[in-house]
């Protein structure tokens, strides 16, 4: 194969040379193998250890020594939170811009199989595509199921009302046998296909088809269709791309890398999988079918030095890994490891004091840039007396989110970015971190959203230039508005977005809250932490901090989905026992796993909480260890 590129884009003085712009930390033998390998393998890279900062690194350097004008670089991702770090990243050089636009693409798995297979093979069938979105087809399903045609799958929904809605909500194309079947989401039909039930059900979801209504999963069926009817499509994909780069390769589903085997398997292209198989949080990247999807494959090289953190919470992690043994080399700053012990009395102290504890031992600057997180595997308790269950047995007031992208309301981001813009080094971080913000706030008839920062025009004259004016008026006096102030700014923030990509702000102007308010839902701030108002702990899931880096942590004891172990408990048991975590039961592999997702985002201080009457046991193995145990039933 001829190279699309410069056969020296990997030379060493070009890689030294572009560390050196970045202001890079010098490489290390395992990030300088990567970068220079031009052929197909793996990456098992440990929490913090430089893993997208060394994709942002080798895309730099291909886009820099890119020579096809009809042949680009893919670069896949499993969310669009990711796809748009990577796009931040590359759109910081002049030379990565390129990488975003034709020929290149970066983008979802999701967004690639729309592009280049599903949509294509549905607009082959003469159908207008009219969304691709499972909450649309649900309202549509339901609004059609109605009509006299359907009765007797009515009818079956009324005698299984919960059961029942789902199977028409959740109605999902299957590749089977050459044709398109209709299926439940995620398991078969309680009736047969060739039942009165089956049938209707079959001509709803093929109505709707016709309609131009999908769910997002239905594009894989219609794609892998596409591929077995035409098979010159997936030459031509693979000609059109000759690299592609899979980013969070742990969380690729089932469905996902059947997708990019059939498309990619068997081809010359040049695909390098990138990820961390122990933060696999997603049941269904574990269940891959086929020795091409495994990840990583036998003898891939590793990242084992984490950067993030130091020794201390580096050895949690390692005893945590419970899909992949690894050990994890803290080379970050000197942290602290410890456990809260409380009883129902005291549950209510936990947060206030992991807030006192961060206050003394985080510097004061790296709070506010990353405020203190206290996360917890399940948002609000079941049915069951036991106790504690969920992150509202510890903060009453605690709201969940409807959007896991944003932690803070707007207004808190613009003031927290807007501190950051005034006396950190670099404003661009700042500006990338309201833009992020605003982008989670948004909702978006396109799947992709909001584009990166480095991709809005910068001429006033353009939408994107007048976005980037009112961001900069927010950035430099977020902390002074007043409620009008900050609707008329939201307002018209929310009309340029709408001209630029038809994005609708959520209710702008209306989520203003006075600097002093916006905790107030999580009680008073104690007496130590009233001083630092950065130490306020922002509360949300393991699952929505995926990826986030914070200052301090603080994992909180949930009951596991069984309903029989509690995921801290278990944690602390297996670090304190030195047990082998290969050998435990999936059950609690998979609460631990969560809970070490958790514990790798902390720079200085992870914190554990678990109630005293099953933990305390263990806090004389952990004290041996360096550990801080507090029992809170004791002061």
């Amino acid at each position: 194969m001829i190279r699309p590129y410069l056969p020296d884009a990997f030379a060493t003085y070009k890689v030294e040379a572009m560390v050196k712009f970045l202001g890079l930390d010098p490489l290390d033998a395992e990030q300088w193998d990567f970068l220079q390998s031009e052929s197909t393998q793996d990456l098992q890279a440990a929490p913090g250890s430089g893993k997208t900062t060394l994709i942002g690194l080798k895309l730099a350097l291909m886009a820099d020594a890119w020579t096809s004008p009809t042949r680009g670089v893919c670069v896949l991702s499993h969310t669009n939170t990711a796809k748009n770090e990577i796009a931040d990243r590359v759109g910081l050089l002049a030379a990565g811009r390129s990488l975003l636009r034709y020929p290149h693409f970066i983008g979802t798995i999701q967004s690639f199989v729309h592009t280049f297979l599903g949509l294509p093979a549905v607009r082959a069938k003469r159908v207008e595509v009219r969304s691709v979105d499972d909450a649309t087809f649900e309202t549509a399903a339901l609004r059609l199921l109605q009509r006299p045609e359907y009765s007797t799958l009515r009818s079956y929904v009324g005698h299984h009302q919960h059961e029942g809605t789902g199977i028409v909500t959740g109605a999902t194309f299957t590749y089977r046998d050459g044709e398109l079947a209709v299926t439940g989401a995620a398991r078969d039909l309680p009736f047969g296909a060739q039942s009165p039930s089956g049938k209707e059900l079959d001509h709803l979801k093929r109505t709707l088809a016709r309609r131009g209504i999908f769910r997002f999963q239905d594009m894989y069926a219609i794609a892998q269709e596409y591929l077995a009817r035409h098979p010159d499509i997936a030459a031509a994909v693979t000609t059109r791309f000759p690299f592609v780069l899979l980013d969070e390769t742990q969380d690729t589903s089932a469905t996902q890398h059947k997708m990019l085997d059939l498309v990619f398997g068997s081809s010359s292209t040049v695909v390098q999988r990138v990820g961390d198989t122990n933060q696999g949080i997603y049941s269904d990247a574990a269940s891959v079918g086929g020795p091409a999807s495994l990840f990583p494959l036998p003898g891939a090289p590793e990242l084992p030095v984490s950067r993030r953190f130091g020794p201390q919470i580096a050895a949690v992690a390692s005893r945590l890994a419970v899909r992949r043994p690894q050990q994890v080399r803290g080379a970050g700053p000197d942290g602290q490891v410890a456990v809260l012990l409380f009883d129902e009395t005291t549950v209510s102290e936990v947060v206030p004091t992991f807030e006192r504890m961060a206050a003394v031992a985080v510097p004061e600057d790296v709070l506010v840039r990353r405020p203190p997180r206290a996360l917890g595997a399940r948002q609000n308790p079941k049915t069951s007396p036991v106790y504690p269950q969920s992150i509202s047995c510890y903060l009453p007031g605690y709201t969940p989110t409807s959007r896991p992208t944003a932690h803070r309301t707007l207004i808190d981001a613009a003031r927290a970015a807007s501190a950051r813009w005034r006396t950190g080094p670099d404003s661009n971080e700042a500006a990338t971190e309201l833009w992020n913000a605003v982008r989670a706030s948004v909702s978006s008839p396109a799947s992709d959203g909001l584009p990166a920062l480095g991709r809005l025009e910068r001429s006033m004259a353009t939408t994107g230039g007048r976005v980037r004016i009112l961001l900069r008026e927010l950035l430099l006096n977020a902390d002074e508005f007043d409620a009008a102030s900050w609707t008329e700014v939201t307002e018209q923030l929310a009309a340029q977005l709408k001209l630029l990509n038809g994005c609708q702000l959520r209710e702008p102007g209306m989520e203003f809250t006075t600097a002093t308010a916006a905790g107030a839902a999580l009680g008073p701030a104690p007496a130590a932490v009233a001083a630092v108002p950065a130490a306020r702990a922002v509360p949300g899931t393991i699952q929505s901090a995926k990826g986030e880096t914070h200052a301090a942590t603080l994992i909180l004891e949930c009951l596991g989905k069984t309903g029989r172990k509690f995921d801290v408990t278990e944690a602390l048991r297996m670090i304190a026992e030195g047990s082998d975590p290969l050998r435990e039961l999936k059950s609690i592999q998979a609460a631990v796993q969560l809970v070490f997702v958790g514990a790798t985002r902390p720079t200085h201080l992870l914190v554990f909480a678990a109630h005293r009457d099953r933990s305390k046991k263990y806090a004389d193995a952990l004290a041996g260890a360096g550990w801080d145990i507090r029992d809170l039933t004791e002061h």
